[in-house]
């Protein structure tokens, strides 16, 4: 991946001065490269906001010889939650029924990630991805569960170890067909 150095030349100086202010020395022997190297994983990690989605589906929508669900389960995501600045991670599982159109199955995961790798939440998150495979495949309807275990509630806080997060966005059919959910849900205990 390229770096714009300029941007990343600042966002190091901040990370820098925020080293500083936490108590450390910036120039200790361990830190003097550590502000550079943050604002590279930073960077990196918040890639969503430098593509859109028409560039990240492209071309990759194909005829389908089928109107039966689809489904692409377990793909690993990793985001940071806008309220704390700390990551959160999980999987999440698309599916959706066809109108004649399919999306390339990397897409999907594509599509996770661009907008995983953003400031979010969850909730949101789960939403962006429902609409964005509904607007690539014109579906007749899309269900989207994420679960996603979040820093912000094990290291800081509330501490709590065991907890994860849940969220289910649908639209068209699956809004309003309960056994359409049911067979979404039965096909990820596959």
């Amino acid at each position: 991946m390229e770096y714009p150095e300029e941007v990343i030349g600042e966002i190091a100086a901040h990370m820098g001065e925020i080293i500083r202010l936490l108590g450390e020395d910036p120039d200790r022997e361990g830190l003097v490269k550590t502000p550079v190297r943050a604002a590279k994983a930073l960077y990196y990690a918040t890639e969503g906001y430098r593509h859109t989605e028409e560039e990240t589906v492209g071309d990759a929508v194909f005829t389908c010889p089928s109107d039966q669900m689809i489904i692409v389960r377990d793909i690993e995501f990793y985001s940071f939650c806008e309220h704390h600045i700390l990551p959160f991670f999980g999987k999440v599982s698309i599916g959706y029924l066809p109108t004649g159109k399919m999306i390339g199955l990397s897409k999907l995961a594509r599509i996770v990630n661009l907008y995983a790798r953003r400031l979010q939440v969850q909730e949101r998150l789960t939403h962006e991805i429902c609409e964005a495979v509904r607007r690539a495949v014109g579906a007749r309807g899309v269900i989207v569960a994420c679960s996603g275990e979040h820093l912000c509630m094990k290291m800081r806080g509330v501490e709590k170890q065991d907890s994860s997060t849940v969220t289910v966005a649908t639209s068209g059919d699956f809004d309003r067909l309960p056994e359409l959910r049911r067979e979404f849900f039965e096909s990820l205990k596959c």
